[in-house]
């Protein structure tokens, strides 16, 4: 190993997307990192597929399947049993990783108190091109509570595998999967600030579209298990209104009524300005429906 250049392990979990997938693992082996990196791709709970990918100096490629769970806590927590790296990071198999990104977050991590760092991210998909890009060098616990900080993606992702240990695996009882990355972020952040590398990254490929599109009931049972999990949320009322507002979105989504209107009374207690009250009631009021909302807020690189 390179001095100064520990050796990075990257988890790639996938139900194998032909084309997509080897576009993510090229982007990885490709990074301009001097030391060395292992990416280790996991099949979930299908057959393993040979990519025809060149690994190249310093660089190895691993191909396994998911002992875990199936879905993606499962797939990450098994990619990181095998790894062998001192840095572990993550990346979805539709996204891209420009070639700067290990190198400058490995700067970061020269400060012994970091131990996670972040980076800025391109959205890119059919009518939209846009940066998000965090204007502030760390995000805290405090901040995980009040907010989702959507810039800090999975695919952004660089730990120590101190960090990991600390925090524990991705949680794999979570309902459907929902929210995972979120509630292991508030785990790590524990543990350690995540620091942010000012720059965008990471391109991910923005479908419009979610793999969790219209399953309202296990949103609402992920979130809900989120909140009694994280107890500390109770504390912020901003962060537990939003987790809340969310809930009401899907009850009102899956024609709950009596239930979103209940959901809805107690975000308002909590936060009047939370901005899914409003457009939550015209879901309730069957002016339009959860799914014609979340589609309007995807096109513009937001979710609900």
């Amino acid at each position: 190993m390179p001095e100064g250049y520990p050796d990075i392990s990257v988890i790639v979990a996938t139900r194998d997307r032909p084309g997509l997938l080897e576009r993510a693992v090229a982007s990885i082996l490709q990074q301009d990192y001097p030391g060395r990196v292992e990416c280790i791709v996991v099949y979930d709970h299908v057959d393993v597929r040979d990519l025809g990918v060149t690994a190249g100096p310093d660089r190895s490629l691993k191909l396994i399947n998911n002992t875990h769970k199936q879905g993606l806590p499962g797939g990450r927590n098994s990619g990181v049993d095998v790894a062998t790296g001192e840095l572990l990071a993550f990346c979805d198999d539709d996204d891209i990783w420009l070639a700067a990104k290990l190198s400058r977050q490995v700067e970061l991590l020269a400060d012994p108190a970091v131990g996670a760092v972040s980076c800025g991210l391109r959205l890119r998909g059919p009518g939209i091109d846009k940066e998000r890009v965090l204007e502030r060098d760390l995000v805290t616990h405090e901040d995980f509570l009040a907010d989702r900080v959507m810039e800090v993606h999975s695919s952004t992702m660089l730990v120590r595998r101190t960090t990991w240990e600390a925090a524990g695996q991705v949680d794999e009882g979570i309902p459907g999967g929902y929210s995972e990355d979120y509630e292991w972020l508030l785990r790590v952040s524990t543990h350690t600030p995540v620091a942010v590398v000012r720059r965008a990254l990471v391109i991910v490929d923005w479908h419009g579209g979610s793999f969790y599109f219209g399953r309202w009931a296990t949103i609402v049972e992920a979130q809900r298990y989120l909140i009694r999990k994280h107890p500390d949320l109770a504390q912020h009322r901003a962060g537990l209104a939003r987790l809340r507002g969310q809930i009401a979105f899907a009850l009102a989504s899956s024609n709950r009524r009596t239930e979103a209107v209940r959901e809805l009374a107690a975000v308002i207690r909590l936060n009047p300005w939370e901005k899914r009250v409003l457009v939550t009631v015209p879901v309730i009021l069957r002016l339009m429906t959860g799914e014609r909302v979340l589609r309007m807020a995807q096109k513009r690189g937001k979710g609900i």
